[in-house]
């Protein structure tokens, strides 16, 4: 099997699609098939965020690389012994050891793949059944939407979820790495992220056109409210391209628009050139889209600082110190709140912080939005 990625020149729903994923067999003939439903269900879903490319392109690849291997057809859907998928779950979980998430990933493109057989008469059954899952949620939260009964029919060879430990910060943990982040460029991505939950790539993309003088803005409210747009022509970049409003306070604001006028002003005339996003590399250029040189940058500050961090460990740690704050507040429903914040899709997402509250029982991280001022003595 062989994956490629096609060039600019191949154009779906009358856009350039340059790296979009395409499996080919051995002998380079077209995987019929998995192209096409590769077409349908990226251009349904995803069009517009490339990086999912990569990630179906992959699972559909290493599934039938995994039946030309093993001599297995993928259209024997009716066998008496295990079934194709199964067999490819075990391979994965048992032989090459990949993490489970990882594998449940995997298994999910290829169920969908399936299915969107079924439906184009490729096949005449699925090779698996649906069953009912329980969805765990903490009791009594959020139950005036959970229409669903805390029940999902899932395909039976998904992996189980295990869910992992979610990292975050703690008050010393963050107060030690913005006190090494002596570079002041540095400091304010990682207080920014600290105080916004942005995700990596859309800390990179900030727009300058965001940042406005808090004294010329109306009212006198502590929290200003922006919206991220990556449809309004100012260069933002989010998950899915969706639009969403966040919550900002007005001093981290002031503290963005002090920046952009000393520190970015430095980086920004090395060029020469208007550059829309506010955060500069050391050349003056914006950051890579994807956040990968901010993830770089984050690391190499965490390890001066003696921890091992991440960018979206900055994003666990404003969720979850705020999921805490307003959980004490109680005047909002803190998950709707957290997950609009975050930009999540599903409220299941933002619920994986639920389980980090009972850990949190000191008052010195109640409030944290108020003590991250205090510990560096603003």
């Amino acid at each position: 099997m062989h994956l490629i990625s096609a060039t600019a020149d191949f154009v779906l729903a009358g856009m350039p699609c340059a790296g979009f994923p395409i499996v080919l067999w051995e002998d380079m003939r077209s995987c019929c098939e998995v192209n096409e439903f590769l077409r349908h269900y990226l251009s349904r879903a995803s069009i517009e965020s490339p990086k999912s490319w990569p990630l179906t392109g992959r699972a559909l690849y290493d599934y039938f690389s995994f039946l030309e291997t093993h001599q297995l057809v993928w259209t024997d859907v009716s066998r008496n012994n295990a079934s194709l998928v199964a067999a490819y779950r075990k391979y994965c979980l048992d032989t090459i050891r990949l993490a489970r998430n990882t594998v449940r990933q995997r298994i999910r493109y290829v169920c969908a793949f399936y299915e969107y057989a079924l439906r184009q008469g490729w096949v005449s059954n699925l090779p698996f059944d649906y069953e009912t899952r329980r969805i765990i949620r903490a009791p009594g939260f959020l139950a005036h939407v959970a229409a669903d009964g805390g029940q999902k029919a899932t395909p039976s060879v998904m992996p189980r979820a295990h869910r992992g430990i979610i990292k975050f910060l703690s008050r010393e943990e963050v107060s030690a790495l913005l006190k090494a982040a002596t570079n002041p460029h540095h400091y304010m991505i990682i207080r920014f992220a600290l105080r916004s939950g942005l995700r990596r790539e859309e800390l990179a993309s900030f727009p300058l056109a965001y940042v406005l003088d808090p004294s010329k803005l109306p009212g006198t409210s502590q929290n200003l409210r922006v919206t991220l747009d990556p449809g309004d022509g100012s260069g933002m970049k989010t998950k899915g391209s969706r639009k969403r409003v966040i919550v900002i306070r007005r001093e981290m604001m002031q503290e963005l628009f002090r920046y952009a006028k000393h520190w970015r002003g430095e980086r920004a005339s090395l060029t020469g050139t208007e550059q829309k996003p506010v955060f500069l590399n050391q050349d003056g250029q914006p950051w890579s889209a994807d956040g990968k040189g901010i993830e770089a940058m984050v690391r190499g500050v965490g390890k001066r600082a003696g921890l091992r961090v991440h960018p979206h460990m900055l994003r666990h740690t404003y969720a979850t110190h705020t999921l805490v704050a307003l959980q004490r507040q109680r005047k909002i429903e803190p998950l709707v709140f957290l997950q609009k914040q975050l930009g999540h899709a599903s409220i299941n997402t933002t619920m994986v912080y639920l389980h980090l509250l009972n850990e949190l029982v000191d008052d010195a991280v109640l409030e944290y939005d108020d003590e991250l001022n205090e510990w560096l003595g603003d």
